[in-house]
This record gives structure tokens, sequence and C-alpha cells, in this order.
């Protein structure tokens, strides 16, 4: 949404009747105008700056969601749409992802890692991938559409067992079970202050309780639960964190790591995180051990190709055992337009 003409009326893409135009919104009338036409999609709209017109953008997404099979050294396309946020399960054997069909319209996918037992989970305005429960029975993903009220969810892969849970967010951003699976761990931003919090939401007793000290956005849950892993991937403290669940510190594991997903090992003797170089991508072992590294980083595996670490929320995942990856491939056609005012 960008002002048309300051302090008096607003553009934005608006969608009706499957059809997405710009919109102006009167704001002393409080009246909508249609300003464009056709079948769309027509969206970013940016006043001309002399005034003559109205720039704005039309053209659909397309992409494919690809599996590197470590091992063979072989690619294959899991989902031939545009789609985003794959998450693998623990036990390697599904995952989870976002397809954005439309404009303003997201789905929820859930299929086995081969793609077989293909099964849509959700539809929403902005749906957002969570993670798969410790033992890959359940899993969690959010709703947050722009202006509204954020939501958290459970479901089984294959769709049942569907439950919302209690969280106080405008915008959620990630979702990771507690090692016991009673319990899951939501980073959003506050719905009374917009100020970003991590919850914990108790599954079994169905309460929330805000972590008092924020320490990025959490991803994973040591397998002793005494810990989260945390990643802060934009501003000043760009890095991996950790936050200690027994007294309540926030400690920088590695500053500055730039990566959007960390992981503790099975083991619980190491982290995983991804870094993206020109032309390769690398996953990293880090030691640690009860809340200290415990050595240095060593690549424990290295890819000729690079894929980005973001794309509409993460654009990648890799299995536990580092023999899958599933990376995003975004592309499509769009042109740019200028819509001159007569």
């Amino acid at each position: 949404m960008v002002w048309g003409e300051p302090g008096k009326s607003l553009l934005f893409s608006r969608t009706v009747n499957g059809l997405t135009n710009i919109w102006k919104y009167t704001l002393a009338s409080g009246t909508l105008t249609q300003i464009t036409s056709g079948p769309g999609p027509d969206y970013a709209p940016m006043p001309e700056p002399g005034g003559g017109g109205i720039y704005y953008v039309n053209g659909k997404s397309s992409g494919a969601l690809t599996e590197y099979h470590v091992r063979s050294k072989q690619f294959s396309d899991l989902v031939t749409e545009s789609a985003s946020q794959p998450i693998i399960s623990p036990d390697g054997k599904r995952v989870m992802y976002i397809t954005f069909p439309e404009v303003g319209r997201t789905e929820l996918w859930a299929s086995g890692l081969d793609g077989s037992n293909r099964t849509r989970l959700a539809t929403g305005t902005r749906l957002g991938t969570g993670y798969f429960s410790p033992d890959s029975s359940r899993l969690s993903f959010e709703d947050s559409p722009l202006g509204g009220e954020a939501k958290a969810y459970i479901v089984a892969p294959d769709g049942s067992g569907l439950r919302e849970l209690p969280v106080p967010a405008a915008l959620i951003y990630a979702e990771p079970w507690a090692s016991d699976s009673r319990a899951l761990y939501v980073t959003g931003l506050a719905k009374a202050n917009l100020k970003q919090t991590t919850w914990r939401v108790g599954l079994e007793s169905n309460t929330t309780e805000a972590l008092p000290e924020d320490c990025g956005f959490a991803m994973d849950a040591s397998p002793d639960g005494k810990y989260l892993l945390n990643t802060q991937t934009s501003g000043d403290k760009v890095g991996i964190y950790e936050f200690s669940l027994s007294d309540n510190k926030c400690t920088a594991l590695l500053p500055g790591t730039s990566t959007f997903s960390a992981y503790f090992a099975p083991d619980g003797k190491s982290l995983l995180y991804a870094t993206a170089a020109r032309g390769e991508m690398s996953i990293y072992r880090q030691p640690w051990r009860d809340g200290k590294l415990t050595g240095p980083a060593q690549v424990a595996l290295k890819v000729p190709f690079a894929f980005s670490l973001s794309y509409n929320g993460n654009a990648y995942d890799f299995s536990r055992d580092l023999s899958t990856i599933v990376y995003a491939r975004p592309g499509g056609q769009a042109d740019l337009y200028l819509l001159s005012r007569k």
C-alpha cells in the first residue's frame, strides 16, 4: 500500500472475483475506485514522480522445489510450480512447503520426500511453514495475514487433528517444537506493542507464556530441552544465538554468521547451519555441548551450486543426516507498465 496523493488517497493491489488489479482508496470520502482492469495480476503500484501516471507491475511467478540427492549427486523436481519454505521431517521421510498459486493466496502442502502422498493441509493469504515434531507425527504452521491476527496451528501430515493455538501475535515467524513435543516456541510480533517476542505454548495445558528476552527467531530446541537455538537474519545483530531456558539468558554463539535456519544435531553434540558463497553452498557442523561451543566449525557438506537462503521465508532445508537438500528455484515473467493520466 502506497500513497496515491499524499494525505488524500492510497494505492494498493486488490483481488475481486479472482482478478487482481490496482485500486485507489480516497480518504475523505471512503470510496474505492478501480484503477487498472483486465485479468492481472497487477501489483506494486508507484505514482510517477511528475504526477503524470502510475507505474505498476503485471506478471505471474513460477518456479519449482528441487531435491538434491547428495550420495547420487542427482537432482529431481519435487514441485513444478511457485513454491518455497521447504521443511524436512526429522526422520527424513516427509517434507512440507508453501505454494503461491496466485497473488494473495498461499497453500500448505505435505508429501513424502519422494513426492508421494501429496496432501494440501491449508489455504490462506499468508501461510508459513513451521516444523515437524521430533517424532515427525505432527507439524506446525502459521497464518499471518497482513493487518489481521496471526494464528498458529498444529496438524498431522495427512490433515487430521488440526488445532489452533492461543498466541497473542500480530505476525508469526517460526514455531519449533519442544524436545518432548509438549510445547511450541512461537516467535512473532506481539499484538499489544508489536515487540518481537517468543512464547512457550503448552499443548497439554493450552497456556501461553512469553519468554522474558528477545533472542532472535527460535529455530530448534536442544534434545535435552534446556536450550533454544535462534537466528538473527538482518540488522546489526546477524548471527546464531542460544537461549537458556533455565536462566532466561541469551548468548551469541556465532555472531556475524549469516544463515536462515540452524539446528541441533540429533545427538546434541553439534549445531548445523548453511552458508552461501559464490557458486556453492556449505553446511557447517559446529561442535557444541551443554550450552558452549567445544571447537571450531567444520564443513560437513559442500555442494557445487548455489541457491537462495531466503525467498518468501526460508528457501531451503536439509535432512539431519545431510543426505538430501530441498531448495526453491523461483522464476516467472513480469512487465513494468505506466498508466498515464488523461
